[in-house]
């Protein structure tokens, strides 16, 4: 089912037309609310330039020159990381959603090996991403539907597709069961990202997501997504591709930034991610309510170091999944 994906990043609604396409990519923080609706928050980098084709018809699929369009990035510079980071997590907290992770879009019409995902795809199906955007690119319908909200917001509507789906649109109904769950995930998902109907649907070619602090996978390629998008895309001509993407999950996706060895022990930085903690592990407190088994610990509970908390709430999750099970038997 389809949820709203507010502030879009660029590189996931670029188009293009005959004259030219848009280039480039995205590197931003996001959160979900309790809905599972998706929020960009803070803006790792933007890169997107405008790439005009060549006027002669044997070379009008080539690029002849570039114009920026936009440029912002604090990647390579630590204390301005720091303060993104920082902003984005005290957002996060008082408009009461949660951190989703990382995620990265690349926009460059397929003419070239991605960088996102770093997978070896065969190139004929790259050709075949290639030419279909060649085709679309003249249909307005064809790129991510943008609308408004009531407040004058702009969103867009974004699904995902793939065998491991679940890893992505998380199960639950309220912020607390998402706050669960991705507490101690790890790991990311890449894919392409094609239109249908308007809706940018993410099509999950691997991950290697887990939701376990000692879990761990391999990467595998999907190859039955890989023939169903060959075939929707150049058989049938129902799905557009537009861009590349890369999903790294949970508040651990922060460790996979490239100067977070050098922003690891920054006092703020620091500060402001124990505040989440404690934001988090009090949502799963008020899941797994010491109440509902005899007991009320909430002020001891938030006396607690952070290890001491995760270990209660473990035993507290356990306690209730085994009472629960002899309560129905």
């Amino acid at each position: 089912m389809p949820v709203d994906f507010y502030n879009p990043p660029e590189a996931i609604i670029a188009t293009g037309d005959k004259e030219g396409v848009e280039l480039g990519g995205v590197k931003t923080l996001v959160s979900i609310d309790q809905n599972h609706n998706f929020f960009t928050e803070g803006n790792i980098f933007t890169e997107m330039s405008w790439a005009t084709f060549y006027e002669e018809e044997d070379l009008s699929d080539q690029i002849d020159m570039f114009m920026t369009q936009k440029y912002e990035s604090v990647r390579e510079d630590p204390e301005a990381l720091v303060k993104i980071i920082v902003s984005t997590i005290y957002e996060i907290i008082n408009n009461k959603k949660i951190f989703y992770g990382i995620m990265d879009f690349e926009a460059d019409a397929f003419m070239n090996e991605n960088s996102v995902i770093g997978l070896k795809i065969d190139y004929k199906f790259i050709n075949s991403l290639m030419e279909s955007h060649k085709k679309i690119r003249d249909s307005e319908d064809k790129f991510p539907r943008i609308v408004k909200d009531e407040k004058g917001l702009k969103k867009i509507q974004l699904d995902f597709d793939g065998a491991q789906k679940k890893n992505l649109m998380l199960q639950g109904s309220k912020l607390e069961d998402y706050a669960e769950k991705l507490r101690m995930a790890k790991g990311f998902a890449t894919g392409i990202v094609c239109t249908s109907e308007g809706a940018a649907n993410l099509y999950i070619i691997s991950d290697n997501i887990v939701f376990e602090k000692d879990q761990y996978r391999d990467h595998e390629i999907d190859e039955q997504q890989l023939k169903f998008m060959e075939w929707a895309i150049k058989d049938r001509g129902v799905l557009f591709p537009i861009s590349w993407f890369r999903i790294d999950i949970g508040i651990r996706s922060l460790e996979t930034l490239e100067l977070w060895d050098q922003i690891k022990d920054h006092p703020d930085l620091n500060k402001a991610l124990d505040y989440y903690d404690r934001y988090v592990m009090g949502l799963i407190y008020k899941k797994f309510k010491p109440e509902q088994i005899g007991i009320d610990l909430e002020d001891e509970f938030y006396d607690m170091s952070p290890q001491e908390r995760a270990k209660a709430l473990k035993d507290m999750a356990e306690a209730i999944r085994f009472l629960t099970k002899k309560y129905k038997e």
